[in-house]
């Protein structure tokens, strides 16, 4: 699969240096910088694109400025790309509006877009718009990505024995490596601790998710839904080890 990846800032520079280091034999990765600034209103789009690109079948665009969103269709018709995958790890790089409008301009061209909010709630078939809303897709292209990198998943084989993880293998990591970080601070731990230990390994990365306080997150910021994310995955399996705890209730003083 050829990648065309879009960065402006060390946020996409992380997570093109994961992917070249972690995808799959066969992928090839290209960059480009995307321009430092823009003007409000952007009256010619090629003023600001390079006279050509490489092909690619997918796009990914980690650039942290709503301009590039504009620049998405003529740069998709250029390289001849039949996905793309904008990371929302920030609103203010694509807000809500602006998302719709780029997932329709680029239907229109019969090209699939994704719009993960925050990135690594992307899967196979859908991704997070809202804290309680997915939206579903059909691109064979973006699911091929999403094997292997967006929503986390982590396997983890327990110890019966001693209530220990004994392994946790990364099935799908997250774009920027953050899983895989995770993961490797996970052996040894007692299955008790399993869930909080991995969201203080998971802030201590660190999440490059926004810190803004959302209202379609009920207030919450993308940095703690990315960690709810991986935290749900690791809870659900480590429910059959968890051993119950029961208080007696204590008598009141005379």
């Amino acid at each position: 699969m050829k990648i065309l990846a879009l960065v402006s800032g060390e946020y996409g520079i992380r997570h093109v240096a994961n992917l070249r280091a972690h995808c799959p034999p066969g992928w090839s990765i290209e960059t480009w910088k995307a321009p430092a600034a823009f003007p409000l209103i952007i009256d010619y789009p090629e003023d600001f694109l390079p006279p050509g690109f490489p092909p690619a079948d997918l796009i990914l665009s980690f650039a942290e400025h709503k301009a590039v969103a504009e620049l998405l269709p003529d740069i998709a018709q250029l390289t001849g790309a039949r996905g793309v995958v904008v990371a929302v790890d920030n609103e203010a790089w694509l807000p809500r509006g602006l998302a719709r409008q780029l997932r329709g301009w680029l239907a229109r061209m019969d090209v699939a877009c994704a719009t993960p909010k925050p990135l690594c709630s992307l899967t196979e078939t859908d991704y997070k718009i809202t804290r309680r809303e997915r939206e579903s897709y059909t691109s064979p292209v973006i699911a091929e990505f999403a094997r292997y990198f967006g929503q986390p998943a982590l396997h983890l084989t327990v110890d019966e024995v001693t209530r220990t993880v004994a392994c946790a293998e990364v099935r799908r990591d997250a774009v920027c490596g953050c899983a895989r970080h995770v993961a490797a601070r996970l052996v040894g731990l007692p299955v008790d601790e399993v869930v909080e230990r991995a969201g203080l390994a998971h802030h201590h990365f660190p999440c490059l998710a926004s810190m803004v306080k959302l209202d379609d997150y009920n207030h919450d910021t993308l940095m703690h839904e990315s960690g709810h994310l991986l935290q749900e995955n690791l809870a659900e399996q480590l429910k059959p080890f968890k051993q119950a705890r029961y208080f007696a209730p204590g008598t009141l003083s005379e």
